[in-house]
């Protein structure tokens, strides 16, 4: 008895010290836009380095010393290295290369490469490259020379795609095959770094293109020692809101709470767009004494670089009421890539405190800021550089009480889209005559209103989510919340429409994919229909102005962020004319008129007269999961045709064309009764019309619940949901019987089939435990494994909007 009260004052003592109030599979700290997003992969927040979404770091650190300790509470000691043969970067390298089968052991040092031509590395087909290779195979050798032999630790700093051989001196030191898609460090063995000599050192290398992409870039690093004393703090809370993350930390006698908020607030676009998040800091003491506090906080450029080899410059200035530091590349490619796996690299970072702080601000790097803050020095303010650090140092001082720290991190993008060739500003300065400081100042006047505004949101959606659906539900909202609309650019168009853009992330990088819209709907047809027309107008105007000629709508208007027409190489045809037209009558019940359907009448129409003819019993063709491959006579994509169909036959009521109307509506609710004989599979209906074993979810039936259309009968609802429940696996329900994955915004469509509250949480519940244990640590994924947990691709994606989809229901009850 004795031992099971000692173990329980052990767990309830662990508890205190770290309580995970929440948990995600990464958790949001400042995020804006597609750009402008920053993340901590990891429970702890000074466990890892904060990163991109994309997984690449973009390091934000914080230190706090206390009575004279030093603390890390945010990030994670970085690894710095020393160049010692160079890798790419602006100014590239000279070697000797050819893309012809050389005869012979060209990687020996003595092998006579006069014949090659002379080029500048790193090789590739891309933005990154010095010289354009194209070939399927590539060999180059680079002559160089070095100052000394003394090293720490040496590594090879390689990017290739596909597969690699390198060779130090004649031999070989490395091979792999597939590739590495960013920077890979891979410490040298002793014997190869003996191979090294002052004079007369050639690496060679051979690089296989098997496909796609194709890139490679070698160079040589040291490992810079770390002679930081700095002591962890002890994380003890955490928590997440929809706008805010959360952080709690003991450090001696100090208590630190860490807030970030990104005020994503829909129902202001102008506080929406604006790109400045606050990351605010209170200090307390735990033990009633007085202590002596300092904290420092320091933003890394990387957050305005796509990737660590970039130079940058920076300044410090100040407003009336900031004093700031800003940093931006040297080169400024103002919108010239595109692309999945990319980051931004023009526009400047800004990091701002107010005035009356009197902090110190200063651009070092990590190691050099880390030192001062350590040992009270200060290093000269560097200009220009690579990989430096934004940092804020407050003033040392006594506290007895709490006291309250501030910092704005704000990005000025400068151009943000390109649209039809046409560039565009960010919606905040979308008539030319605003700046980014004006941003800054305002942000920082508005504090306490925006917060109060904040907090307010978060509490009313956590309470409605809650009764609605459950924790479970009201968690997986808060997810989907800052993660979906992060994934957007709102820019204004060049007839003053609003434009609010989706970027595809991790699935292909294209901008405004309709089957992406489509899920992503509910949380912005919930609370501001105006974003739900953004994400609409663009499309309609593709066609409308005789850039896309088929009958049926488009896939995408490009690549992010260049939005000049659609890249995905095959149409959708049913699936996206469907979902145009279902969100259009979406928008008309959310504004309660059908204004916006009437300025595109012509286009539906085009899209309807598809639709009866084509949409019933689909060809072989894509849907929205298209990552499961072609699929004929598919019953779902089906019922979204038929949806469209009753959907259009509503607007035309609206319209006051009521034979029009009749017309869709009979025949919508014709097609449904079809349907169920089609797809009849006894105790279920059928993935496809021609297979009564197979199955699937019908997440697309919910329109014809929300708006109340009764195409379908309650039999139809009944059947799948009494299905689905005998078909769950640990993590959720599977997307159809071909496969064990899933996609999480469907699941929660096809739970809002149900009005039973119980089952409606057995269907949404096992999503959540995916959420809390995947072992993928990465912005809620869709696309996952429902037996493992595992992710099976695509991250921070915009779809998880489509979580809100029970509390669009419970609203439009209302």
């Amino acid at each position: 008895m004795k031992k099971n009260i000692v173990l329980a004052s052990l767990f309830l003592w662990v508890g205190i010290l770290y309580p995970q109030d929440r948990k995600a599979p990464a958790y949001p700290l400042i995020t804006h836009d597609p750009y402008f997003s920053i993340w901590s992969f990891s429970d702890e927040l000074n466990g890892e380095p904060t990163k991109h979404w994309t997984g690449t770091d973009q390091p934000l650190i914080g230190f706090l010393k206390v009575d004279g300790i030093n603390y890390r509470f945010l990030g994670k000691e970085p690894v710095n290295y020393m160049e010692v043969l160079s890798t790419g970067g602006e100014t590239g390298y000279s070697v000797k290369m050819t893309t012809s089968p050389p005869e012979g052991e060209w990687y020996k040092t003595e092998y006579d490469d006069a014949q090659w031509d002379a080029r500048s590395g790193p090789f590739g087909n891309d933005y990154k490259a010095k010289t354009k290779w194209t070939t399927d195979d590539i060999w180059y050798r680079r002559n160089f020379n070095l100052d000394e032999l003394n090293f720490n630790k040496l590594f090879l700093k390689l990017y290739y795609d596909d597969n690699i051989e390198v060779y130090l001196n004649g031999q070989e030191i490395f091979t792999a095959n597939c590739c590495a898609s960013q920077y890979r460090y891979e410490e040298m063995e002793e014997t190869f770094v003996k191979l090294l000599k002052k004079t007369g050192n050639v690496l060679a290398v051979h690089v296989k293109n098997t496909g796609g992409d194709q890139y490679v870039d070698v160079g040589l690093v040291d490992l810079v020692k770390s002679t930081s004393q700095m002591k962890m703090a002890q994380q003890t809370h955490l928590d997440m809101t929809a706008t805010q993350t959360i952080y709690g930390f003991s450090c001696g006698g100090i208590d630190l709470q860490l807030t970030f908020t990104s005020p994503l607030l829909l129902d202001d676009l102008d506080v929406l767009s604006r790109p400045v998040s606050y990351v605010t800091f209170k200090t307390t003491p735990n033990d009633g004494k007085s202590h002596e506090v300092q904290l420092f906080f320091g933003a890394s450029t990387a957050l305005g670089t796509n990737d660590p080899s970039q130079s940058v410059v920076a300044e410090k200035s100040a407003t009336s009421q900031l004093s700031f530091l800003k940093a931006g590349t040297q080169a400024q490619p103002i919108l010239e890539k595109k692309g999945d796996n990319l980051r931004i690299d023009w526009g400047y970072l800004y990091v701002a405190t107010p005035n009356e702080a009197q902090a110190v601000l200063n651009v070092t790097s990590t190691g050099e800021a880390r030192t001062d803050f350590e040992k009270g020095t200060l290093h000269p303010f560097q200009t220009n550089g690579k990989e430096l650090v934004l940092g804020t140092t407050f003033p040392k001082e006594k506290i007895t009480t709490a006291k309250e720290y501030k910092v704005l991190v704000g990005y000025d993008d400068i151009l943000s889209i390109q649209y039809f060739e046409e560039s565009l500003r960010p919606w905040w300065n979308r008539n030319g005559d605003n700046s980014i400081l004006a941003e800054l100042d305002k942000a920082n006047t508005e504090y306490s209103a925006i917060v109060a505004k904040c907090d307010a949101f978060d509490k009313e959606l956590r309470e409605k989510a809650t009764a609605v659906g459950g924790q479970s539900y009201a968690e997986l909202c808060e997810i989907g919340y800052r993660q979906s609309i992060a994934a957007h650019k709102l820019v204004q168009g060049p007839d003053g429409e609003t434009l609010f853009l989706s970027k595809e992330n991790f699935s292909n990088g294209c901008i405004n994919t309709v089957d992406v819209t489509y899920p992503s709907s509910p949380l912005y047809l919930m609370y501001n229909p105006e974003l739900m027309k953004g994400m609409l107008t663009g499309i309609f105007y593709y066609s409308e102005s005789g850039r896309h000629k088929e009958p049926f709508a488009a896939h995408d208007l490009g690549t992010y962020p260049k939005a000049n027409g659609q890249t995905y190489g095959e149409p959708m045809p049913v699936e996206e004319s469907g979902n145009m037209i279902i969100l259009t009558a979406a928008i008309a019940m959310a504004e309660g008129n059908a204004d916006y359907a009437k300025k595109h009448w012509e286009t539906l129409s085009l899209w309807a007269e598809y639709l009866a003819d084509k949409g019933f019993d689909p060809g072989n063709q894509l849907c929205t999961d298209d990552f499961a491959g072609h699929l004929a006579r598919n019953a779902n994509l089906s019922i979204k045709a038929i949806v469209a169909l009753g959907s259009y036959g509503y607007l035309a009521n609206q319209l006051g064309k009521e034979a029009l109307g009749e017309k869709y509506l009979t025949m919508a609710k014709s097609m449904a009764q079809k349907w169920m004989q089609l797809a009849d599979g006894g105790d279920h209906y059928a993935l496809t019309f021609d297979d009564p074993n197979t199955w699937s979810q019908k997440y697309n039936l919910v329109w014809d619940k929300i708006f109340g259309f009764d195409l379908f009968p309650q039999k139809v609802y009944d059947t799948e949901i009494s299905y689905y429940l005998k078909h769950q696996n640990k993590y959720g329900l599977p997307l159809d019987n071909r496969s064990d994955y899933t996609k999480s915004d469907w699941i929660l469509w096809t739970a809002t089939l149900t009005d039973d509250v119980n089952d409606f949480k057995a269907l949404v519940d096992p999503v959540m435990g995916f959420a809390k244990e995947s072992p993928d640590r990465v912005p809620m994924s869709d696309w996952h494994f429902t037996s493992s947990g595992e992710v099976r691709g695509f991250q921070a994606r915009s779809v998880v909007g489509g979580y809100f989809i029970k509390l669009l229901e419970d609203e439009w009850k209302k």
